[in-house]
């Protein structure tokens, strides 16, 4: 067995490195709970009930979390064999307010309402009669090819 033997020069090294290292350790536990991989927190599920779908297609789900996420459906099958849906679901925002989301998904595809999504604005003032022009013209330009095409 061999014994280590520290000399005064590496005692004071290691003793002058220590508290950076404490810092440095300090630091790594304070960051460590920020990363991704950090256990989230657990947030209990208030509601959860699903009915699958019965011999028509009718099918339903409904869910609530301690967090204020809120999600119901319900469905049936459609005359072209697809999914029909009508549903909603809501969530808290980082400002407090609720986010809310109503929905159909259907042979016209999905049709979410929500003061949350954009809308284009109103147009501001009338076209432009340079760009009507420009639009006449490329009209009678196709106009034009067409005709010569047929010849």
């Amino acid at each position: 067995m061999k014994l280590l033997a520290l000399s005064v020069e590496n005692f004071d090294t290691a003793l002058s490195s220590l508290p950076q290292a404490i810092l440095l350790a300090l630091a790594a536990v304070a960051l460590a709970e920020k990363l991704p991989g950090a256990a989230p927190p657990v947030i209990a599920i208030l509601r959860s009930s699903q009915v699958n779908p019965d011999e028509l297609g009718a099918h339903s789900s409904d869910f609530e979390a301690e967090n204020g996420i809120v999600f119901q459906f319900s469905g049936s099958e459609g005359v072209n064999g697809g999914a029909n849906m009508v549903g909603s679901f809501s969530y808290p925002q980082e400002d407090g307010s609720l986010a809310e989301v109503k929905f159909v998904a259907d042979e016209n595809g999905f049709q979410p309402e929500s003061s949350l999504l954009p809308v284009a604005p109103a147009f501001p003032h009338p076209i432009p009669q340079f760009v009507l022009d420009q639009i006449e013209f490329a009209r009678l330009e196709d106009e034009r090819k067409a005709r010569e095409e047929k010849n």
